[in-house]
């Protein structure tokens, strides 16, 4: 992503921890503006902490993008997949109360004209929906598994048209080396209980 060394204006839709911040930061971009659209108060608490500059926007339903248009150069999200999620039944998709919010991040992506975008979700959605995405957004997604360089086995399709390297290496960072105590055999874990024990 080609910045020419200014600082980039970031929406994150459905922010979570402000994990995109991080990332930014990671990847060597100086961030200016971070808008974050959450609804969750811990998940808020934890982003002002670690990031005290970030502009609250509250619930992506209720955000005017028009008053952000011609002033973010990155929109970024994860949508909520639960209506779209294997796991559950009498799925709803894209028409469901959680995952019909993937009709705000494609408003959002057509009234603020970002430079570049990038949406995940989960690959396991139907191909209904799978479709209907790639052609609101136009470009094919790429299905990538985080286990290439962390010790969850979890598969994400990645809507984006940020130009990357898709030969991803594998960095082998198995599970036993982020566990904090305790051991375990396996590799990778689809998830990790706290508290309880066991991955």
């Amino acid at each position: 992503m080609s910045t020419k060394n200014k600082k980039i204006n970031v929406m994150s839709l459905f922010d979570g921890i402000s994990c995109g911040h991080l990332a930014c930061d990671r990847a060597g971009l100086e961030v200016g503006s971070y808008y974050s659209s959450e609804i969750d108060k811990y998940a808020i608490q934890i982003t002002q902490k670690n990031f005290p500059d970030t502009i609250q926007l509250g619930d992506v339903r209720n955000i005017d993008f028009k008053k952000y248009a011609g002033n973010i150069d990155l929109l970024i999200g994860g949508s909520p997949c639960q209506d779209l999620s294997k796991a559950k039944t009498n799925r709803q998709g894209l028409n469901g109360s959680r995952s019909g919010l993937f009709w705000n991040f494609a408003e959002a992506l057509k009234t603020l004209k970002p430079k570049y975008f990038l949406l995940e979700n989960n690959h396991g959605m139907p191909k209904e929906a799978k479709e209907t995405i790639t052609n609101v957004l136009g470009v094919e997604p790429v299905l990538i598994n985080s286990a290439l360089f962390s010790a969850q086995s979890r598969k994400r399709l990645y809507w984006t048209n940020i130009p990357f390297n898709k030969d991803i290496q594998d960095k082998n960072v198995d599970l036993q080396s982020i566990l904090e105590f305790g051991n375990t055999e396996r590799k990778k874990s689809k998830t990790v209980r706290v508290g309880g024990g066991g991955v």
